[in-house]
């Protein structure tokens, strides 16, 4: 029965990372271990697989939210920033390239 317990408290800790197969058979196990029948078995399993979606959900959320503050901390110019910069520094060497050529052809 301590077993039983151990497994349900790290569970809940772990379902965010475990594969699909991992919790199907980890819920095979607890429900084998607390002797339930058939169908109450099925539905240990079936409810602990919507726990790992859930726990899933919320931890890649929380990932996200972290990255992103871990990002806009480091200052970083956006991707559309970027890419904007990058066209207007072409603009420029195209006109600056211009102004040479016509400069060259004047003198």
């Amino acid at each position: 029965m301590i077993d039983l317990i151990k497994k349900t408290l790290l569970t809940g800790v772990g379902l965010a990372v475990m594969t699909k197969d991992k919790v199907e058979e980890l819920g095979r196990d607890l429900a084998d271990q607390a002797k339930l029948g058939e169908s109450e078995g099925r539905e240990f399993v079936d409810n602990l697989m919507k726990q790992s979606e859930n726990a899933r959900g919320e931890f890649e959320t929380r990932v996200n939210a972290l990255v992103k503050k871990a990002v806009d901390g480091l200052n970083l110019a956006p991707k559309d920033e970027l890419t904007k910069l990058q066209a207007r520094v072409a603009e420029l060497e195209a006109e600056l390239k211009r102004h040479d050529e016509s400069a060259t052809h004047a003198g």
